[in-house]
């Protein structure tokens, strides 16, 4: 849309004369999420989502007005300060309609159905979201931002709700919107209900559509740019990883640097190096506003950050790179800093918006540099793209545009100098900013996006071998299975202002699953492994479909027009893909033959879609990748917490070695049980070792051979 300013309050004032509408209240004062509450005060009568909404509804014969969005979406802003702060608009939406507002973040079930019937009714999608539904909560008419008066070619509000509150009025009129509503819920029930062949039991799953989507892949690949097709160009995290994936397994013929390697690392550098990434702060916004990776769209949203950090990780572990470790690093340091809640876990945003305009935190003048600068505001000027001009609306979007070698040369500096006086300057810069009126915090914690947060904090503990980023994983581990679990052992979602609620969906048990796989890799600790095996039991029990995959809703969860069962990413990785892929790393590890059947049952049920547009399907075709992979591991046998022992973990885990190689840790001084049947033979061998020495176990498919004496044998076994 034109402009990014957020436009001043409009305050028009109407005479009300409605019973029910003076008699109503906005309800959105009792509510915990930071989205409804920044609704609170709009004179719409609000209410959160729930049957008592629906109940009002059929009472009065009203349409419910749905409005969904989240707390640092721009024009979710923008929409709220022309309308819903508009009493004359506030006053039509409270006398026609029962206006429900909804937090995406905390019903994504809810969000992802009416955003599929929009984008089927219309073609497009996007937030705020706006959709009218009869109280049986089926969707007739929707759309996305609607100005308050016509522009851009689209509707103005007050005769959107004119109009539909006519079409509903009129009932020879409001039974054919209906019909067209339940018409693309049943597409909707259609695609749940996965139409296709489903593989058999005993056929073979191979990495052909992988393959395929690899190739679909580097077809699209900006070869100058870095990322997917034009812009907007949102960070590729899943793609990049399959493209990984495909690089280090057995699939790709390359033993060098492929084309998927050096596609994946050009998109990572450009991102790095773009207005897409805080210079400053570290973490990356939401995403690109054009194919340059320049100007964002300046939210930053946890999930994905903690996304994009095992992708630098990969990176990095394949080839070295340190402005790749150094990319994840910043990235998580700016998880730490800014995003840790006090409680344990990670807040789930930051706005876009500042002093009522998008950007305004982040962005600069040169003029304001210098005062800050002084003499070294050339050099960062020189580094950072800053000029007089700037590059974005007469400021300056900090990218990075020349190289340390290169500012040596220019300002006659040694290189090494040259990254002294950058770090000075960004660090004086970071805390002039933080003078700056800060953006908008929202601070819910979601337990599907704090599992993605450990992913990336234990992963970083192994490639980077930083112990404090192994007790951050832990303790948001800790955080996530005490208060946000019940008695009954059963998860909830959100955590906001105190209070834990809502039914955990599939994404939380996926996500949580991989969290817990890789807390375990990371510490050797078998209570990570436990909790992974009851998440694991609560999908099967309450999420599996009989023909394979996982619903996105448990089996008792309120009634909605339509039980979910998707396989494709979105703004998130497909909770079933992840789930595919968790149950095969379980499988590997505890050798539990029903984990690796769930996950081959859910790959097929998505298979034929993914064979139709695979790029669409990167994180199920790297679980496929993991399914048909034959991984090497290693079992290190020795003192657990001894030197030798720690440098033979950090070498075996930052070693390129083939795809999904395992490195495991028994110390044969243990007497405790253990889950692991193959660590079990291992103490058993050498029970009785007053001083045992670190010996190296090569294992596949859950048998040992002899013993290596040396980490680095048991890197070349890795590796070979």
């Amino acid at each position: 849309f034109p402009g990014r300013r957020r436009p001043g309050r409009r305050r028009r004032r109407t005479t009300v004369t409605d019973d029910e509408t003076r008699a109503g209240r906005n309800r959105l004062g009792e509510e915990t999420s930071p989205y409804l509450r920044q609704h609170r005060e709009n004179p719409v009568h609000w209410r959160g989502w729930g049957p008592e909404a629906f109940a009002e509804a059929e009472r009065r014969d009203r349409p419910v007005l749905l409005s969904i969005g989240y707390s640092s979406c721009h024009w979710c802003h923008v929409m709220a300060h022309e309308s819903f702060e508009d009493e004359a608009i506030a006053a039509e939406m409270n006398r026609h309609f029962v206006p429900v507002k909804v937090d995406r973040e905390e019903r994504p079930e809810v969000d992802e159905i009416y955003m599929a019937f929009v984008q089927a009714a219309t073609g497009a999608g996007g937030w705020p979201l706006t959709v009218f539904l009869a109280p049986d909560r089926t969707p007739f008419f929707g759309g996305t931002y609607f100005p308050p008066e016509d522009r851009w070619g689209r509707p103005g509000f007050p005769r959107v709700l004119a109009g539909v509150a006519a079409a509903w009025a009129d009932r020879s009129n409001r039974a054919q919107l209906l019909r067209s509503g339940e018409g693309l819920l049943e597409r909707l029930r259609a695609a749940a209900a996965l139409p296709g062949r489903l593989a058999g039991p005993g056929e073979l799953l191979t990495s052909e559509v992988a393959g395929q989507g690899v190739r679909a892949l580097l077809r699209a690949h900006d070869g100058e740019r870095g990322g997917f097709g034009p812009a907007p160009k949102f960070p590729p995290s899943r793609q990049l990883l399959l493209l990984l994936r495909w690089h280090s397994g057995e699939a790709s013929a390359a033993r060098g640097e492929s084309e998927a390697l050096r596609a994946a690392r050009l998109t990572l550098a450009r991102m790095a190096a773009g207005g897409l990434r805080d210079q400053l702060g570290g973490g990356f916004h939401r995403y690109s506003t054009d194919a340059e990776w320049l100007v964002p769209h300046f939210e930053k949203m946890l999930y994905d950050n903690a996304l994009l950090v095992p992708a630098y990780l990969e990176a990095h572990r394949l080839g070295g790179d340190p402005g790749e470790a150094e990319a994840a690093r910043a990235t998580l340091e700016w998880m730490r800093r800014e995003m840790r809640s006090p409680e344990g876990g990670f807040f789930s945003a930051l706005d876009a918006d500042s002093e009522g305009e998008e950007g305004r935190f982040y962005v600069w003048r040169l003029a304001e540099a210098e005062e800050e600068l002084g003499p070294e505001a050339p050099l960062f000027a020189a580094a950072y793209d800053l000029r007089p001009e700037g590059n974005w609306e007469g400021r300056t979007v900090l990218r990075r545009v020349a190289a340390d070698e290169a500012l040596g040369e220019r300002f006659g500096l040694p290189v090494e100098e040259v990254r002294e006086k950058l770090a000075a300057a960004r660090g004086r810069l970071l805390a002039a900013r933080a003078r700056r009126v800060r953006p908008g915090l929202d601070d819910k914690v979601l337990l599907s996006w704090n599992a993605l947060a450990i992913s990336a904090f234990a992963r970083a503990h192994r490639v980077l071998g930083e112990e404090a980023y192994l007790r951050e994983a832990q303790a948001a581990g800790a955080f996530l299975l005490g208060a946000l679990r019940r008695e009954d052992g059963r998860f909830l979602s959100v955590r906001c202002r105190g209070a834990s609620k809502l039914p955990a969906l599939l994404d939380d048990h996926a996500f949580l699953l991989d969290a817990l796989l890789d807390l375990f890799e990371s510490d050797h600790d078998e209570s990570w492994l436990t909790a992974a095996d009851e998440v694991a039991d609560l999908l099967d029990a309450r999420f599996a479909a009989a023909d394979g995959g996982f619903f996105t809703t448990p089996d008792d969860h309120e009634p909605l027009p339509v039980r979910t069962r998707t396989g494709h990413d979105g703004a998130l990785p497909s909770g079933n893909a992840v789930a595919a892929g968790a149950l095969l790393r379980l499988h590997r590890i505890t050798g539990a033959s029903a984990r690796r059947e769930a996950a081959r049952r859910t790959l097929a049920a998505f298979l034929p879609q993914a064979r139709e547009a695979p790029a669409g399907f990167a994180t199920l075709l790297t679980a496929l990748l993991r399914y048909t992979a034959e991984p090497r591991q290693i079992v290190v046998s020795g003192p657990r917490g001894a030197a030798a022992t720690e440098r033979a973990l950090s070498l075996l885990w930052q070693t390129p070695a083939a795809a999904e190689a395992l490195v495991l840790f028994a110390d044969p001084r243990d007497t405790g049980a253990t889950r692991l049947p193959m660590l079990a033979g291992l103490r058993e061998t050498r029970r009785g070792e007053a001083d045992p020495g670190l010996l190296f176990y090569p294992c596949r498919g859950g048998t040992c051979q002899r013993p290596l004496d040396s980490a680095e044998a048991a890197r070349d076994y890795l590796t070979a």
